[in-house]
């Protein structure tokens, strides 16, 4: 999917003034968690009048990442559009939390950042991959959420029987594969160096077939980056995982995205998501492609939620009551203008945003960012 020509994502620089304003900070969100927050403020040339609140976007990542996971896909999006990314509690430069991994602990911490960062009276739209959408899920029922989200994309991801369902061993028959998989995700043993074969075989469980050398390096920098307890930690919850409660309770408009070659999440998963979500159509099934969607295909990815940051603004009336199919990313998605009900359960999560902040100007899309500790 190609920019297109009147929402060309790149910003403008020829004008300095117009270029957006990136700012670091950290949210405080429960059990004293402190989540690495990445905003890009929406460029607004010197001098420009006040318009239309800008869109927001925010990006949760998943399992082993961290907020540079998300670069490639910030190219793509305008840069007239507010973009918030933070580490989830554990990865990147966010804290490891003692006894803090938990499927509440992803939504406490969604909402903390939600709360923190998008303007009063205004909704985003937000995404998440792999453990970051199930972040979205498990939100799904928060006052927050609800009152704080106009959409949500839901990429290359799960809810229940993570992994039972995955394929990477050989075994056939369910029982051996679990185990198998169990040991293999949720060893907090070092990954040692990066090599050409470490390279490959992280490769084979997450990217597609057609994935260069350069996503390859990439991918495996992102999870040697992970600290191993972190790691071993969160895949013990993913283990246990069961989110299907939640599906029902996510009301925004919700585009489900998949790739037709993942094996960490097979795409049984996205059918399953999409068919009980209320506001979700047909998943988005991105052929060839692995678990790592946003790297593999960002231009793709941004267009989907540059699309809903289009048709759900953040006043909150949509700019459409419903879409049919081809309008995002070629796939129908849901319908409805992202309101839920206002009496949602649970915990709404820590909202106070704390700690240093660091402006940098950027002009062409990335910015720096730890990637937490060697694994």
């Amino acid at each position: 999917m190609n920019p297109r020509p009147d929402t060309d994502p790149r910003p403008d620089t020829a004008d300095p003034s117009a270029a957006p304003r990136t700012r670091e900070l950290m949210v405080e969100s429960t059990g004293g968690a402190r989540l690495h927050t990445v905003v890009r403020e929406p460029a607004r040339p010197a001098g420009a009048a006040p318009s239309d609140p800008a869109p927001t976007i925010v990006l949760a990542h998943g399992w082993t990442c961290a907020v540079s996971f998300w670069e490639a896909v910030l190219e793509h999006l305008p840069a007239d559009h507010r973009v918030v990314r933070y580490d989830q509690r554990g990865h990147g430069r966010s804290p490891v939390v003692r006894r803090g991994c938990a499927p509440d602990r992803l939504a406490d911490d969604l909402c903390a950042v939600l709360a923190a960062t998008v303007p009063d009276g205004e909704r985003a739209v937000v995404g998440g991959h792999s453990m970051g959408a199930m972040s979205i899920v498990a939100a799904a029922d928060r006052p927050v959420f609800r009152e704080r989200a106009a959409a949500a994309m839901l990429c290359s991801t799960g809810v229940d029987r993570l992994t039972a369902e995955a394929r990477l061993t050989p075994f056939r028959s369910v029982g051996p594969r679990t185990r198998a998989q169990r040991l293999m995700l949720g060893s907090a043993l070092p990954l040692g160096p990066i090599t050409p074969l470490t390279e490959w075989a992280l490769a084979r469980v997450t990217l597609g077939p057609g994935a260069d050398r350069r996503l390859r390096r990439e991918v495996a920098r992102l999870t040697h980056a992970c600290p191993r307890r972190s790691r071993a930690d969160w895949a013990a919850v993913l283990h246990s995982l069961d989110l299907r409660e939640k599906l029902p309770l996510l009301t925004v408009p919700t585009v489900v995205v998949h790739g037709t070659e993942d094996l960490l999440t097979p795409p049984v998963h996205a059918h399953r998501i999409a068919r009980a979500v209320p506001n979700a159509g047909e998943p988005v099934m991105l052929s060839g492609l692995g678990h790592m969607t946003p790297m593999e295909d960002p231009e793709r990815i941004a267009g989907i939620l540059r699309d809903l940051a289009r048709e759900h603004p953040p006043g909150g009336a949509s700019a459409k009551a419903s879409r049919t199919e081809g309008d995002v990313g070629g796939a129908p998605a849901g319908a409805g203008d992202g309101a839920g009900p206002a009496d949602g359960a649970g915990e709404s999560g820590g909202v106070a945003a704390a700690g240093r902040e660091t402006d940098t100007t950027t002009t062409g899309g990335r910015t720096g960012s730890g990637t937490g500790e060697e694994a």
